[in-house]
């Protein structure tokens, strides 16, 4: 978020925050923090820009492991009724373990594969949300998309260390993510919140 304010002001007022998914809704939705990525479930009556967390075809950090007991993934919202809408049965993995359980595995249910194939849409994962500074979020998404973003090596090597992926296994991983709200992608996001109404309430 920093790197792509060109205010000095605004990067010396912004503080990084990170939790799990479930956690950061509920963070932006009790004004905790001004704005962040939140799950769409939790999106669906926020203001937010161009900018998500979004899978085209397959994600694997998304999965559900088949069996005749469910179990939901207590980081998640999203993706616990993406598995009930797709009518999958098992237990929901999400973020690294994950990955982890796909690299290592092939006894899974990839998601956001699964709801390509089902509906021809991409499934949109997260929003950038925020309660106020509109024009600020819109000049960070303009800059943000401008180019394809590198990340450094420094960066991913800790993150290698911290999640047990290999630095090669993570940048295979983020060629799988797109960041913009495209068209198919807001078509996507509608049908989702068509076909999740019976389950919002009970996520948030």
């Amino acid at each position: 978020m920093k790197r792509f304010t060109r205010s000095s002001q605004a990067k010396a007022i912004m503080h990084y925050k990170k939790d799990v998914p479930a956690k950061i809704n509920q963070a932006f939705l009790n004004r905790r923090v001004d704005a962040a990525f939140i799950s769409s479930i939790a999106a669906k009556k926020a203001k937010h820009i161009n900018l998500g967390i979004i899978a085209k075809k397959e994600v694997r950090s998304v999965l559900v492991i088949p069996s005749k007991k469910n179990k939901s993934d207590i980081e998640s919202a999203s993706s616990n009724i993406l598995a009930k809408i797709l009518q999958q049965n098992g237990e929901v993995l999400i973020g690294d373990k994950a990955l982890r359980y796909a690299l290592k595995n092939n006894d899974y249910i990839d998601l956001a594969q699964l709801w390509q194939k089902r509906y021809k849409l991409p499934f949109v994962f997260a929003l950038l949300c925020y309660h106020r500074d509109k024009k600020l979020y819109k000049k960070i998404e303009k800059e943000f998309l401008k180019k394809k973003q590198k990340i450094p090596m420094y960066l991913l090597e800790q993150a290698a260390r911290k999640t047990d992926i290999t630095p090669k296994e993570i940048l295979r991983y983020l060629e799988l993510i797109s960041y913009r709200l495209d068209t198919k992608a807001k078509l996507g996001l509608k049908k989702f919140y068509r076909e999740a109404p019976l389950f919002i309430k009970k996520s948030l």
